[in-house]
């Protein structure tokens, strides 16, 4: 039904795909948790680990962690331990990894013994001596400067970082000492899933909830699907929002509703409340809508908090928006962000929804009960305006503010500094701590590139965006204002 960019998406979608189904037919507990590994890799031929028994015995700890339970390693015959209640999202799945190399810095054989020894010279803890007629540098007291790197003139020196480690922006990602194994420092952990992205081996990836989800639309409990602005990216050319829409009501959905709605109503909430803060003698603004960008800031610059908006993100204004319209309500999230798993369970906005699905678990989902979205009759999406949808992308929310404020006609100095990805984010932040950003107003978002390269994405950012632009401008409402549905939100709480 679908097509997948490595086969390790195609391995975490059949593993979601039959917990899925267990949950469905009620039947999930540890007995058939047991027999996915053997339903998934049916011959003994092993592809891509030692053997087929410790890729069977990987599969068994991808599935519970699929279906919400702890992945805990090389024990055998565990009890299951549930995680949902706790809010660490990203987990290592210790069977998986591969045990990187780690050290940093190593001489190639590319050294030629040079008579300049520019390498030896450069670094300040003397840990580079010729031995054997090539440079060697003693482990035990490299400080991975780089220097030697540098200095080399032959570029003989290799830099091997774990690709999870590289990929975490706050420092979260370590190596366990004795076993080499990676592991996941909870108290620095912001839940982005960078390195679940970044890792070859798929030795970290989140928590699913798609088995509660899946078992409530099978016994037809009412709840709705709020999806977030870059699904249109998700499903190619040829299938439309309405498409999209018929098909997440054919998995068992009262209704779906765009978070771009919501988007929408924050628009107009952040901007009020950045005038406010300009009057007041506030010097700059940060946006609140990405959760991995808030958490960041609250982690790395916590003297900075009080900078970040009050507002909520489109994903709770919706939620709290369909819950008042409909208080028996459950709400599902929909997205490319492991984040917003833990954005959901904060105390401040645990009301707002219930539970979080990412693409990725989407499409287990829709696979799980047979519904294919380009089969699917169409259905009009007209939730929210094209700006409201924008924020799938990095700037699409500055955009709005923009609208809204000149339609408005507020006369006031908006100067964004749009950013993305870790470095832009540190710099941008590190400049404005020292009062000398270059705007008023920060747009943070934790993925480069914005919510279209999430890290539970289906499609690669470049493919997706040029589907998601042509989509997003085939909206009917071109302005923040003329999303009438703005005005439903008078009476719903849009603070953290």
């Amino acid at each position: 039904m679908f097509q997948f960019e490595t086969q390790l998406n195609k391995l975490k979608h059949e593993v979601l795909k039959n917990v899925a189904i267990l949950a469905k037919e009620n039947r999930l507990n540890q007995e058939e948790l047991e027999k996915i590994p053997y339903e998934i890799i049916t011959d003994e031929t092993p592809r891509y680990r030692c053997c087929v028994y410790k890729e069977r015995a990987i599969v068994a700890e991808r599935a519970k962690l699929a279906a919400g339970y702890l992945a805990d390693g090389d024990k055998i015959n565990c009890e299951l331990i549930d995680i949902r209640p706790n809010e660490q999202i990203i987990y290592v799945i210790e069977a998986a990894c591969d045990r990187c190399p780690i050290n940093r810095y190593t001489v190639t054989d590319q050294c030629r013994n040079c008579l300049a020894h520019r390498c030896l010279e450069s670094c300040a803890v003397n840990s580079i001596s010729m031995v054997g007629g090539r440079a060697y540098i003693n482990q035990e007291t490299c400080k991975e400067c780089g220097r030697c790197k540098s200095a080399c003139p032959y570029n003989a020196i290799s830099e091997v970082m774990r690709p999870c480690k590289v990929s975490c922006p706050t420092g979260a990602l370590a190596v366990n000492t004795e076993d080499r194994r990676a592991i996941i420092k909870e108290e620095d952990c912001i839940n982005c899933g960078a390195c679940v992205s970044a890792c070859p081996f798929g030795a970290i990836s989140d928590k699913s909830l798609i088995a509660p989800v899946a078992k409530r639309l099978a016994k037809g409990r009412k709840m709705y699907a709020v999806v977030a602005p870059a699904i249109s990216g998700q499903f190619g050319m040829k299938v439309s929002y309405g498409q999209i829409k018929n098909a997440i009501k054919k998995l068992g959905f009262e209704d779906m509703v765009e978070a771009a709605c919501g988007a929408d109503a924050v628009t107009v909430h952040e901007s009020n409340e950045f005038v406010e803060r300009m009057e007041n003698g506030d010097k700059y603004m940060t946006n609140s809508c990405c959760p991995g960008f808030l958490s960041y800031i609250e982690k790395k610059f916590p003297d900075q908090v009080e900078r970040i908006s009050g507002t909520v993100s489109p994903m709770v204004a919706t939620g709290r928006y369909i819950k008042e319209k409909d208080p028996e309500a459950k709400v599902v999230f929909i997205g490319p962000c492991t984040a917003k798993k833990s954005e959901a369970v904060r105390e401040s906005v645990a009301d707002a929804v219930d539970y979080v699905l990412t693409f990725e678990e989407l499409f287990a989902l829709l696979e799980a009960f047979d519904v294919d979205p380009a089969n699917c009759e169409t259905e009009v999406v007209e939730d929210a305006s094209i700006f409201g949808r924008g924020f799938g992308v990095h700037g699409g929310l500055t955009s709005a503010i923009e609208n809204f404020v000149s339609e408005k006609g507020i006369e006031i100095e908006f100067k964004p500094v749009k950013v993305s990805g870790e470095a832009e984010i540190k710099k941008a932040m590190m400049l404005a701590k020292a009062g000398r950003l270059d705007g008023n107003f920060i747009e943070g978002m934790m993925c480069e590139g914005g919510c279209i390269n999430g890290a539970a994405r289906m499609v690669a950012p470049m493919r997706a965006k040029t589907v998601f632009n042509k989509l997003n401008t085939q909206g009917s409402k071109k302005t923040v204002l003329s999303n009438e549905k703005i005005e439903e939100f008078h009476n719903i709480n849009l603070e953290r």
